[in-house]
């Protein structure tokens, strides 16, 4: 099979090739795919620039879903699950024809799904459900603040909350992204480039609060979110986007540490507010099930038009480094596919 390997840390058009490799073998609870597409996610960028902790050493194959087919089950597998066309969440080894995985981390979509579309529900349609729907509790009016918000995961959050009746503040860079945030309902739209977003949220509310945080930068805005929530309120770190472009290594994690705060339960007490942390592949180690669970009920709300996956473009195999770099320089809106055909 092909196979595209991380072969060096560094920028996107010098960091990938495409080789000829083994399949990969797959144990008693998991299945191999035959995979049609695979998708991008920021964790992407980070591992290809040496700043994802968990990233094997090179050469390595990344990647974190796919869509395809399953053609083999291990033994412990429903033999019903042979055949069937799934969104597949993998912990690495998507970038290839091949890919396995364990038989609770996937869902089954229906011959006529898109693939890229059905991409957009799998890391990032799973992660915006477990942050929204799974650590908390969210009703009509409630003042939601996504950050990202034109991104793969914050389209979704941004979906969920307004289909609950929120009202989101969503932050993008460009004006685009913020015509798109604007179409799809988003009463807020915030140009985080050219206004602080915190002191924009501010002036809209005056002595009201927002409710929820949804942050997938970690850094400096954890605590301009913190300030801006009210008794109650929650936020959710589900990423550290922001430390992509800087430096690596210990100093570099130390200062986002330093940025994002230290801080003590009493204060939180005190206050009655909440942090959550999310990370998808720690949970679908320790709780395959509820993972799978969340994966199937976030493609049960795309057939229900619940969510409604946008696509930013769909790549091929040989333009994986463009893909690679319109991510990473936030030039998408969306989910980013890569096809192999």
């Amino acid at each position: 099979m092909r196979a595209v390997f991380l072969t060096s840390f560094g920028k996107a058009e010098s960091s990938f090739e495409i080789r000829e490799t083994q399949k990969p073998k797959f144990k008693e609870s998991q299945v191999l795919i035959k995979v049609e597409a695979f998708g991008l996610n920021f964790a992407d960028i980070l591992a290809r620039t040496g700043m994802y902790p968990e990233t094997p050493p090179t050469p390595c194959i990344i990647g974190y879903e796919v869509v395809g087919r399953i053609e083999e089950v291990g033994p412990e597998v429903p033999v019903e699950l042979l055949g069937k066309r799934v969104i597949a969440l993998t912990r690495f080894g998507g970038y290839a024809e091949y890919a396995v995985t364990d038989y609770r981390a996937l869902a089954i979509i229906g011959e006529d799904a898109d693939a890229p579309e059905a991409l957009a529900l799998g890391t990032q349609g799973t992660t915006a459900y477990v942050c929204l729907e799974e650590s908390m509790n969210l009703y009509p009016g409630d003042k939601v603040l996504v950050h990202a918000a034109a991104g793969g995961v914050g389209l979704m959050l941004c979906q969920l909350a307004l289909s609950k009746g929120c009202i989101v503040f969503g932050t993008a860079s460009q004006p685009e992204k913020l015509e798109y945030l604007k179409s799809i309902g988003v009463q807020h739209p915030i140009n985080y480039r050219n206004k602080d977003y915190s002191a924009e949220i501010s002036k809209i509310l005056g002595k009201e609060r927002i409710d929820a945080s949804f942050n997938s930068l970690a850094g400096k805005s954890v605590k301009k979110d913190l300030k801006l929530l009210g008794a109650g309120g929650k936020l959710v770190i589900f990423g550290a986007a922001s430390r992509a472009g800087g430096s690596k290594g210990i100093l570099s994690g130390l200062r986002l540490l330093w940025q994002t705060g230290f801080y003590t339960p009493l204060a939180f007490i005190m206050r009655s507010k909440t942090i959550i942390g999310i990370n998808i592949l720690k949970l679908g180690d320790y709780k395959p099930q509820l993972v799978a669970d969340c994966m199937s009920k976030t493609v049960a709300l795309a057939e229900q038009e619940v969510l409604k996956p946008k696509v930013h473009k769909t790549y091929s195999v040989d333009e994986l480094a463009e893909a690679h770099s319109a991510l990473e320089n936030r030039g998408t809106i969306g989910k980013v596919a890569i096809r192999w055909n």
